[in-house]
């Protein structure tokens, strides 16, 4: 399903007004407070961000990938935190329940996650399970018709503001790597769950980390994502999860790499140095050239693999193609914007140092580089032996 060209049109129109006009005024005063501003999550759930990926069925808006990209780009031109606080509810802490739930797990938190009445939070990562997710060490022990739960999941966004957590836990202790983990809906308020304070963090200041503590915590096996005969796979509903997820930060990369562009080129227009503007120097030009096409690289790639899934195809290997070059595309954007904006870039009143942190986490989160090229390199390993 996609939306008319028409609504589409208004809704990025919508949100492009929003992020100018609203967001990015904010954005100092969001990474000195570590704050985003109420007023501002409440203008999101009335504009239906949080429940843009969720199925229009359960009040969402339905976004297929390719639209779901060009949104991405859009919210890509201010502070990360901004997209953090929407991000879960529309990929990691949703889209395994949309992929995977039963007709009543969706009916109970669906409706809530696309209204933004509640945040959905994705915790797999643990103090030693980080590259290495099919190692979760968090156990799930059947007990009657409950699970219980006990283990340390660490760094997880939104977890301070989370009404729901998607909790991947080992249920068959016998089985190792990704064999043996089930997908738990888990509701914030059971008993058992204790929270770490806030990490600091390098960049992205208003979107926030914690760790989530579980402690005998129980759970009906319900809530198994799929059911209770779904039980052992939920690391199959992780990796789906992640396939389109990496996709969307694919697409938030390049809306940054546009915005930093666009600052790059204005900053070089308007500093004059040896009597005349510094975007008459070829150097500056050559900067702004590579960063320019590099975007383009990645756009393009963005939504030929964003067309693919929505056509259905298996997306595993372009998925991590988009997430591996267009987060190192966006680095190096980012550091060629600070090089072009000289002293003034490594200042904190320049959005470009703010950018150039924030934007360092793509190539780590939801899989690292060196993750994406081990995927990569296997998909075309296995196409050669088939």
């Amino acid at each position: 399903m996609s939306l008319d060209q028409d609504t589409l049109h208004q809704l990025l129109d919508t949100i492009r007004r929003f992020v100018r006009n609203r967001l990015m005024p904010l954005e100092e005063q969001v990474a000195s407070t570590d704050q985003i501003p109420e007023s501002v999550i409440s203008e999101m759930r009335e504009l239906g961000l949080f429940g843009l990926t969720i199925p229009e069925e359960y009040g969402g808006l339905g976004l297929n990938t390719e639209e779901e990209c060009k949104v991405a780009i859009e919210l890509g031109y201010t502070s990360a935190a901004f997209r953090s606080v929407i991000g879960t509810n529309n990929g990691i802490g949703s889209q395994g329940l949309v992929m995977d739930g039963t007709d009543d797990q969706k009916e109970n938190y669906l409706p809530r996650l696309a209204s933004g009445e509640i945040i959905g939070s994705f915790a797999l990562t643990e103090p030693n399970v980080g590259s290495d997710s099919a190692n979760v060490q968090t156990k799930a022990e059947k007990d009657g018709d409950s699970y219980i739960l006990n283990g340390t999941k660490r760094w997880i966004t939104n977890a301070n503001i989370a009404n729901l957590f998607t909790v991947f836990a080992r249920t068959d202790q016998s089985q190792k790597g990704s064999s043996g983990v089930s997908a738990f809906l888990v509701d914030a308020n059971t008993p058992g769950i204790s929270l770490s304070s806030k990490y600091k963090k390098m960049g992205q200041q208003g979107a926030h980390v914690c760790d989530v503590i579980f402690d005998n915590c129980r759970v009906p096996e319900v809530n198994i994502i799929g059911g209770p005969n779904n039980v052992n796979n939920g690391f199959k509903t992780a990796m789906k999860t992640l396939d389109r997820g990496r996709i969307h930060i694919s697409a938030f990369a390049v809306g940054c790499a546009k915005r930093l562009i666009e600052v790059s080129t204005q900053f070089s227009l308007e500093r004059e140095q040896f009597g005349q503007s510094i975007s008459n120097f070829q150097m500056i030009q050559a900067m702004l050239a590579e960063s320019q096409t590099e975007c383009y690289a990645a756009e393009t790639m963005v939504f030929d693999a964003a067309q693919r899934r929505d056509r259905g195809e298996k997306v595993n290997l372009h998925a991590s193609c988009c997430k591996l070059y267009a987060s190192e595309m966006v680095g190096r954007v980012a550091d060629r914007a600070v090089q072009i904006h000289g002293g003034a870039g490594y200042m904190d009143e320049y959005a470009v140092s703010r950018f150039y942190r924030d934007v360092r986490l793509f190539r780590i989160y939801e899989g690292t580089s060196e993750i994406q090229k081990t995927i990569i390199a296997r998909n075309l390993l296995k196409q050669a032996r088939d």
